[in-house]
């Protein structure tokens, strides 16, 4: 191939990509266009259903449109979905610190959803898990300890800014079922030595997201509280939520 036909076949090469640029660009252009009409129109759904709100993120994401990037402009002006989720936000910073002296700074998405929902009341509009999780993510940015931890095909909310390591979400998700963990299971489990496995218990139980039941039959029992559900939800013992499990 000769170096004049390379020349010309790789600028004929530039001109074809460059044209496919502007017609993606004119697409997107359109695209965005009657995203925002949708929007205009389907105000009031897009507020009130949790569901709705969803979809209508989805349809946002594929062209790379994030009505919560900005206080301010189209979106937030013409959904106020900004304030939506400021206002879920703070309820979701609310329900946290309320619950920080039982359970250490870690909940249950679930729980959290429930308790969110119980705040708001009846007769406020629907939110959903989606909705939490977007709102947990604008928190998380602002650097202020939120963050998601997945276990069990779920997640735990932390809102403390303490330093959780990959060793302490495996224990985290190994104790999803009973609620709680030993230092036997976790051995067993992942196959650990002794040092670390009782290094990241320390650093649980030191962080307050671990109660230590030593009167446990067999061997003492770690209990994480938010992986337990009637535990969070009342003012036991580790003692008393022992007996809880058969």
């Amino acid at each position: 191939m000769s170096t004049v036909f390379q020349a010309k076949y790789k600028e004929r090469g530039t001109v074809l990509a460059e044209d496919q640029i502007v017609q993606m660009s004119k697409q997107l252009e359109t695209f965005k266009t009657h995203l925002e009409e949708f929007a205009s129109k389907h105000k009031q759904e897009i507020r009130k259903s949790a569901q709705f709100r969803v979809q209508f993120q989805d349809m946002c994401a594929t062209i790379g449109v994030d009505p919560l990037a900005s206080g301010k402009g189209f979106w937030s002006e013409m959904l106020g979905v900004g304030d939506f989720y400021y206002e879920l936000g703070v309820q979701i910073i609310e329900v946290c610190l309320a619950l920080k002296h039982r359970n250490g700074g870690l909940i249950t998405l679930e729980e959290l959803h429930q308790r969110v929902l119980k705040g708001r009341g009846k007769f406020a509009q629907d939110v959903s898990q989606d909705d939490l999780i977007r709102a947990i993510k604008k928190l998380k940015a602002m650097g202020n300890g939120f963050g998601m931890i997945p276990v069990g095909g779920t997640y735990l909310v932390q809102s403390v800014p303490a330093e959780l390591n990959m060793d302490h979400t495996v224990v985290l998700q190994l104790a999803e079922k009973k609620g709680f963990v030993t230092v036997s299971e976790i051995k067993t489990s992942l196959k650990w030595e002794t040092e670390r496995t009782c290094h990241v218990l320390d650093d649980l139980l030191k962080e307050g997201l671990a109660w230590l039941d030593g009167q446990a039959a067999g061997e003492p029992q770690y209990w994480l509280p938010a992986l337990f559900s009637e535990l969070c939800s009342r003012d036991v013992t580790p003692e008393e939520a022992s007996e809880m499990v058969p």
